[in-house]
C-alpha cells in the first residue's frame, strides 16, 4: 500500500528540504529570504479537558530552518515556555533554546561543538550547569511539550524513508537518535507509517496519514498528518491525551 496520495508535490519538497541539502538548493527562492511553511495552534487535552496550548511557526531559510513555539498551561501555575529550534539545510542542529518565562525563570541552550552537543542550563534555583553529550549534530531535538517538533521529525522520517518519491512509497520503521534537553537525556525515537485512516476532528471526518512514534520505553504516540503533511492530531491513549490543531 503506497503512502496516502493526497500528499502534494510542494509538501514532498518541504519534507525533503528539512533533511537533505540538495533539495534546499533546488528550491527557486530569493537569496536571503525566509518563507513560512507552517504555523498554527495545537490545543492539548487530558481526559477531555483542555490543559495547554502551543502556538508555533516553521520557517524555511536559505541555509537554516527555524521552528519557534510558545507553550502555555491553562491551569495551575499557568506556566509559559518559549522554544526556538534552528536546523541547517542538511538537517543538522545549529542551535536550540528553551526558556521558562513563568512562574519561574530558566533557560536551556544546546549547540554542537567538536563532535559533541553542549547543553547549558541556567535557572533561578541553581548554579549554571554545562553538560555534554557525545552525539553528532544530526541528532534530533525532541523536547517536552513541543508538539511542532514532532511534525518536523515526521517530515524528516518521510524524507529519509521515501526521498522525493513519497506518493509511491510505503515508509518502513526507522529509528532516530534524539536529545530531550529538559530531561538532559539522549534517547532513541522510532517512527513507523501505519497507513491512511479515517479520523473525526471537530465533527468532520477526514482520511489522514497515521504514523506511530515511540520514544525509548514511553507510551506510544500516534501522529496524524493530512494530505499536505501538516500535523493535525496526536493521540496518546495510555495518558488519555489528545493534541489537536485548531
Amino acid at each position: 500500500m503506497a503512502f496516502y496520495k493526497a500528499a502534494t508535490t510542494a509538501a514532498v519538497a518541504l519534507a525533503v528540504v528539512l533533511a537533505l541539502a540538495h533539495s534546499l538548493r533546488a528550491q527557486s527562492k530569493p537569496a536571503g529570504k525566509s518563507q513560512k511553511v507552517d504555523a498554527g495552534t495545537f490545543a492539548i487535552f487530558v481526559n477531555g479537558q483542555r490543559v495547554a496550548t502551543e502556538t508555533f511557526q516553521i520557517e524555511q531559510g536559505p541555509t537554516v530552518n527555524t521552528v519557534t513555539s510558545e507553550f502555555k498551561m491553562e491551569q495551575g501555575d499557568k506556566a509559559v515556555q518559549k522554544m526556538v529550534l534552528q536546523i541547517t539545510s542538511n538537517g543538522d542542529l545549529r542551535r536550540y533554546e528553551w526558556q521558562e518565562l513563568s512562574p519561574a525563570k530558566a533557560q536551556i541552550s544546546v549547540e554542537p561543538g567538536n563532535d559533541l552537543l553542549l547543553e547549558k542550563i541556567n535557572s533561578e534555583s541553581q548554579k549554571p550547569t554545562l553538560q555534554s553529550f557525545t552525539l553528532p549534530p544530526s541528532t534530533v531535538v525532541l523536547d517536552d511539550y513541543c508538539f511542532s517538533q514532532r511534525e518536523v521529525l515526521a517530515w524528516r522520517y518521510l524524507a529519509v524513508a521515501c526521498g522525493n518519491k513519497l506518493d509511491q512509497c510505503r515508509p518502513g520503521k526507522t529509528q532516530f537518535g534524539i536529545l530531550v534537553p529538559r530531561q538532559r537525556a539522549a534517547l532513541s525515537a522510532t517512527l513507523e507509517y501505519v497507513g491512511p485512516e479515517k479520523v473525526t476532528i471537530g465533527g468532520s471526518e477526514s482520511e489522514l496519514n497515521r504514523i506511530k512514534l515511540r520514544v525509548a520505553d514511553d507510551p506510544e504516540w500516534t501522529l496524524y498528518l493530512d494530505g499536505h503533511l501538516k500535523l493535525v492530531k496526536i493521540t496518546i491513549p495510555e495518558e488519555k491525551t489528545e493534541v489537536v490543531r485548531q
